[in-house]
């Protein structure tokens, strides 16, 4: 299993993986499938998004093939540029439980460190998805809150926890 930072090359890579996530999973998403696909040239903005200042998104590779993907996202206002977002993580079922969430986690985890200005670290989660909180907490992750009827859909409604971990 290799991690890396994604290459605005790996934009196609990251854009399939993307659509299945959004398929298999769309409770852990706010962008659903029938919006995603309707998008005008999304391997363009994806390669876009993969080099913008303050983005890092991280893959792991196994065989080459991209099974997972998390991004670290630093808020852009100078009022808050003191906090990045945990945003769009996703591990292909068949990877799930062996440990590749929280290599990629980690990963992010320990590039949030390198940059002086982030001091903390946010993200949120389905409250159904024990196994991602689970791994949240065991990371250091602490729940400050949570949104009830934050996501809607097909008329079924889902709850988010936000989680925080200070950096300093």
């Amino acid at each position: 299993m290799e991690i890396r930072l994604l290459k605005p090359s790996d934009a196609k890579s990251y854009w399939d993986l993307r659509l299945e996530a959004l398929e298999l999973n769309p409770e852990a998403f706010a962008t659903n499938y029938e919006e995603a696909i309707k998008r005008q040239n999304p391997v363009e903005s994806v390669a876009k998004n993969l080099s913008n200042k303050g983005n890092f998104t991280f893959g792991a590779f196994n065989n080459g093939e991209l099974l997972g993907v998390v991004t670290l996202l630093q808020e852009i206002p100078l009022n808050l540029r003191h906090k990045a977002n945990i945003l769009a993580m996703y591990v292909n079922p068949n990877m799930r439980g062996v440990g590749v969430g929280k290599e990629l986690l980690s990963e992010a985890i320990n590039k949030a460190r390198t940059i002086e200005t982030i001091e903390k670290l946010n993200l949120t989660v389905v409250t159904t998805n024990e196994k991602a909180k689970k791994l949240y907490t065991k990371l250091g992750f602490k729940v400050f809150g949570m949104e009830e009827k934050a996501l809607k859909i097909n008329d079924k409604y889902f709850n988010e926890e936000y989680f925080e971990l200070m950096l300093k």
